[in-house]
């Protein structure tokens, strides 16, 4: 077993053969006839959530270890943060991001109100700001936070004042992320139990 879990991708194989386990069990009469809609809906929103916390789970720890640890790093270390961890840890928080986003849509397509929430109609106007405040965060991850991150970790070239500025930009978008994710964490959480 400890094979298993020191390798990340048989350690996902396990966990995902674990939920078509827990799936199968609970759910396997449903994923057929009448019950098919609302397999797919639940499965639409288990993938919403799986996508999401990862994309939230990085921002935080962007936003939470990341950031206010890096001015305390001796300059020695800090490649190793700059050059390996860092875009491994942005690969995944920029497509967690987009699946979150897609999957997200998806679901509310699904559900019938994508039409109604992205206008803020009543009734929807709860799960709509949510989802706009989403689709804004996801727009700050692939057109502002990746390019100038791609700057300032020298993923591109670019001289040392670009470098700075990039990222400035990079940490004010995230922070921006990081305030735009509570509420619109409040908006996801509560929509189905205090709908507005």
């Amino acid at each position: 077993m400890a094979k298993t879990l020191e390798n990340l991708s048989w350690a996902l194989i396990l966990g995902t053969v674990l939920m078509l386990l827990v799936l199968f069990g609970f759910h396997g009469d449903a994923l057929g006839g009448d019950g098919a809609s609302a397999w797919a809906q639940a499965f639409l929103r288990y993938l919403h959530v799986l996508f999401g916390i990862l994309w939230i789970g990085l921002l935080y720890y962007f936003n939470f270890v990341q950031i206010p640890t890096m001015p305390k790093v001796p300059a020695e270390l800090k490649p190793g943060v700059s050059k390996y961890i860092a875009p491994t840890a942005l690969f995944w928080f920029r497509w967690a991001a987009l699946a979150t986003v897609v999957v997200g849509l998806a679901l509310a397509g699904h559900l019938g109100y994508l039409g109604d929430a992205l206008l803020l109609r009543p009734g929807f106007a709860l799960i709509g700001v949510g989802m706009w405040l989403g689709l804004i965060m996801a727009f700050n991850v692939w057109f502002i936070i990746w390019p100038n991150q791609k700057r300032a970790l020298g993923l591109v070239e670019a001289d040392d004042a670009t470098k700075a500025k990039s990222a400035r930009v990079a940490m004010l978008t995230s922070r921006t992320n990081l305030v735009l994710s509570i509420p619109m964490l409040y908006t996801m959480a509560t929509y189905q139990s205090l709908p507005a």
